[in-house]
């Protein structure tokens, strides 16, 4: 039986997702059209245009092929992935294995990445990539609002006076970047945690994969977050929510949750939600095919 999804709204953004360390993990925002990481394609993502992929192990990639081929199956355009650049030629190799066993190719773009790298979603709709500390090609990424804002020495303009400021070249406006959600996948501490536009995010989905006391060197040694890590890192973050992901099967929901508030003040936990202790999600229909479409079996 597939996983059920989990749903959480916090800043006013409607995040579902699913994730225990080295089974699956996949954050979808539906109303921004994206999902970070592809987990493995639960049928609620789908219909999302654009994958942000942070790396490639099993639990965060295994679904891609399957992501682009259901697509092409209900008639949607081509899917999207964002993706490290070390990994742009193996999967394109990966679709053209499963076209190999599938009988055709499914369409799919595939979108390069490096540190520092934008590209539009939308319009003013932006996701930036940082560097992860993962010990393979890994990057997070950062979903900004980008607004053109009226410099504030021109307020009192009339709009035919700005029309006539702009055809002089005059710069009446700047722009405005809102961090809205950044997603961290898996990794250690690194200089990603000091950028700005991570630390101010709206919504910093973080992972937490260890919380034994005695576990300390097997995070380190996986390039994992420990939950002494978190605690440490967590009042010096200005999220408004901190969303912890990657919690293993070995450790329960509640004992996390119990470590955690045991190292941070209150004032901080209540910053933190668990991704695992959110709504279920009841489970989503099948997407609508496309009149005519030819069954491929």
């Amino acid at each position: 039986m597939a996983a059920s999804l989990l749903e959480h709204e916090l800043s006013g953004i409607r995040l579902l997702g699913y994730s225990l360390a080295g089974e699956e993990s996949v954050v979808a925002v539906p109303e921004l059209n994206v999902c970070f990481d592809v987990g493995k394609a639960p049928r609620e993502i789908i219909t999302i245009d654009f994958v942000l992929l942070t790396h490639g192990h099993m639990d965060h990639a295994a679904g891609l092929a399957y992501y682009f081929s259901q697509r092409n199956f209900i008639g949607n355009i081509p899917g999207c992935v964002l993706a490290p650049v070390r990994l742009e030629e193996p999967i394109r190799k990966l679709l053209q294995v499963w076209g190999e066993i599938e009988g055709h190719v499914s369409p799919a773009r595939i979108i390069p990445m490096q540190p520092g790298d934008e590209f539009e979603i939308r319009r003013g709709l932006i996701a930036r990539a940082f560097r992860l500390n993962h010990g393979v090609p890994a990057l997070g990424y950062t979903i900004i609002d980008r607004r053109l804002k009226l410099r504030p020495e021109f307020t009192d303009k009339t709009g035919p006076e700005l029309v006539e400021l702009k055809k002089r070249g005059v710069e009446i406006q700047y722009t405005l970047d809102v961090p809205l959600v950044t997603y961290c996948g898996d990794t250690a501490e690194g200089p990603f945690l000091d950028i700005e536009w991570v630390r101010t995010s709206k919504v910093l989905i973080l992972e937490c994969t260890f919380y034994e006391p005695e576990h300390v060197r097997r995070a380190r040694a996986g390039n994992h977050l420990h939950v002494r890590d978190i605690a440490r890192i967590l009042p010096k973050l200005q999220n408004e929510h901190v969303l912890i992901t990657h919690v293993s099967r070995r450790t329960g929901l509640r004992q996390a949750r119990a470590e955690l508030a045991r190292l941070v003040e209150p004032d901080v936990m209540s910053r933190v939600r668990f991704l695992m202790e959110g709504k279920r999600v009841r489970s989503a229909p099948p997407p609508e095919f496309v009149k005519d479409m030819p069954d491929r079996g």
